[in-house]
């Protein structure tokens, strides 16, 4: 067969040899072998099924092979949470005395880690402005740096790293989570970067009832994460992997309808005299708009703004809204909004903010799969209180 369209393999990928069309709930956690060979062969086999549920989960195999399918790489491995995903990546790959390049335009609870469980451990962590040329390379330290860990586009001012720039950098281990874009918005892999990371909470699952972190590479890379995974023990549910196969199988639509919206949320409220600056990198207004264009298919269901007259009037917009629902996820299919200097970002230091661009005026929208008609309505009847 030719090639297929990332939406059609969004419905192909991940399927076991049943043929059933609903993916398998397996909820063992343990398997009967065939005697002591068969045990010990099990226990020494990498990443495989069988044995227990810890080291591998057929439903959650099913979902891992999907997510490699769609990101062009050769295996995944799936967590508990994203959380579980990253701190998995960087304790299976730093040691203490090794050094982290980050971008400084970070999710608050990666921004929060590399601050203090790395620092604890004695993991240098130098934080850079990942949206400036020559950023992340200048910041490598040789022979010590082990991972440049980047998020494009980033939450929640939703700036874009260069991916071919990224993968030009030799030695470390290069990392993009990929959340906001999911695999059908962009393929970072396909760039050269070493890893590709997912809070499949949000838009891979779409349906706010799974919470699941994957990561995709080359094999041997995802077998050596696997081989920490197992330890560390942020294993992800069958459940969870089987809502994710589902919200996998409808992706393409969903994302779809989402991206159309969000850009024509988006253009609304850059045109309304509340609105000092409307952050979608769909938009030509945008300084990576060329960049984005360049590396993404879609350009995501989530976007920012900053609102006129600060806190007081963030608060007048979140408590106005009739339809879309403060809340602090992203990629369901509810449209949400919340204030990113007061929840996902809350323990962010306020120099670390300041420094990401979220300011006290920031909110942040994810679209859902409301008629954008209905959810620009809602803005436009609080914005015009303010």
């Amino acid at each position: 067969m030719p090639k297929q369209q990332p939406e059609t393999t969004a419905v192909t990928a991940g399927r076991d040899a049943s043929g059933a069309l609903s993916p398998t709930i397996w909820t063992s956690t343990t398997w009967q072998s065939s005697g002591l060979d068969d045990t010990s062969k099990a226990a020494t086999s990498v990443h495989t099924t069988g044995n227990y549920a810890r080291y591998s989960n057929p439903s959650v195999r099913d979902f891992e092979r999907s997510v490699a399918e769609l990101e062009g790489a050769e295996d995944a491995l799936a967590f508990g949470s994203g959380m579980g995903a990253i701190t998995s990546i960087i304790l299976a790959l730093c040691s203490t005395g090794d050094h982290i390049v980050a971008q400084s335009q970070l999710y608050g609870g990666t921004v929060a880690f590399l601050n203090g469980p790395c620092k604890r451990l004695g993991i240098e962590v130098t934080f850079v402005d990942g949206l400036q040329p020559g950023a992340f390379a200048a910041a490598v330290k040789p022979g010590k740096t082990m991972l440049v860990l980047a998020e494009s586009p980033s939450n929640p001012q939703m700036g874009v790293v260069d991916f071919s720039e990224l993968a030009s950098i030799k030695g470390p281990y290069t990392v993009v989570d990929s959340t906001l874009a999911t695999p059908l918005g962009q393929n970072p892999l396909a760039h050269g970067v070493s890893l590709v990371v997912h809070s499949a909470t949000k838009g891979i699952a779409g349906h706010n009832d799974a919470t699941l972190g994957v990561v995709a590479g080359e094999k041997d890379l995802i077998d050596a994460l696997w081989a920490y995974a197992v330890l560390h023990g942020a294993t992800a549910s069958p459940y969870d992997a089987v809502n994710g196969l589902r919200g996998i199988r409808t992706l393409g639509v969903r994302l779809a309808h989402q991206c159309s919206s969000a850009r024509e949320l988006a253009t609304f409220l850059a045109s309304h005299k509340a609105i000092s600056a409307v952050h979608y990198p769909g938009l030509p207004t945008h300084p990576q708009h060329a960049l984005a264009s360049k590396q993404m298919r879609q350009f995501g269901s989530l976007l920012s703004f900053d609102v006129v007259g600060g806190k007081d009037a963030a608060r007048k917009v979140v408590d106005g809204l009739k339809l879309v629902r403060p809340a602090v996820s992203l990629g369901g299919p509810e449209t949400l909004i919340c204030h990113p200097a007061s929840s996902t970002h809350v323990g962010v230091s306020p120099e670390d903010q300041a420094t990401a661009g979220i300011t006290q005026g920031l909110l942040r929208v994810s679209v859902g799969l409301e008629s954008a008609t209905d959810v620009i309505a809602d803005f436009q009847q609080v914005l015009a209180n303010l």
